[in-house]
């Protein structure tokens, strides 16, 4: 089975920092297949329990088809954006056993934004990876927005490397404790 990694872009730019750093990170996986959600494009209603339609079930099915993701948010006033905030309201058990990385756009590492996605997601039982990487578009790229910083490319690939390995084994752990019946962890909240 292959294992799927679904980075989320919600910025509102055509020219997004935050997109450039996610593409980048997507590119860079090898062992996984990829996808990316763009939320200025795929533009999911405001939530609410009664929307329901093509969009909403066309993103229901890219969440549940992965197995982990990649948040991608500009810094918005140090929180993460609206669209995302509302992408991450859709849903909630279908994050359970999902490993989750971050990316921020910031001009001061957005690390309260990536802290907020964080949150939600735990409060979603996904789990997170233990750093973010912020990108600040007037230091890391150039006039064509393509990522001059050698640093930030090592965490990029440093990102895409441990969100399909760590991903894939908490994946496989929760998928196993999810159908052993006489499995005693979280993973057993799941069963049908």
């Amino acid at each position: 089975m292959t294992f799927k990694v679904l980075g989320v872009s919600s910025s509102t730019s055509e020219l997004s920092f935050s997109k450039i750093a996610l593409k980048t990170t997507l590119d860079k996986i090898k062992d996984a297949e990829t996808e990316l959600l763009d939320l200025r494009v795929t533009v999911l209603p405001m939530f609410s329990t009664r929307n329901t339609g093509e969009v909403i079930t066309k993103v229901t099915t890219m969440v549940k088809n992965a197995d982990a993701f990649i948040l991608a948010t500009p810094d918005y006033h140090g929180s993460m954006s609206g669209s995302m905030k509302n992408f991450l309201d859709y849903y909630w058990s279908e994050f359970a056993g999902n490993l989750f990385g971050y990316i921020c756009a910031s001009h001061e590492k957005g690390l309260t934004a990536m802290d907020q996605m964080r949150t939600a997601v735990r409060q979603c039982y996904g789990w997170s990876m233990p750093y973010g990487v912020s990108i600040n578009g007037d230091e890391d790229c150039d006039e064509n927005r393509n990522i001059t910083n050698d640093e930030l490319n090592i965490k990029l690939r440093m990102l895409a490397g441990d969100i399909t390995t760590y991903g894939k084994l908490i994946k496989e752990q929760f998928d196993k404790d999810l159908n052993d019946i006489n499995s005693n962890t979280f993973a057993s909240n799941y069963r049908n």
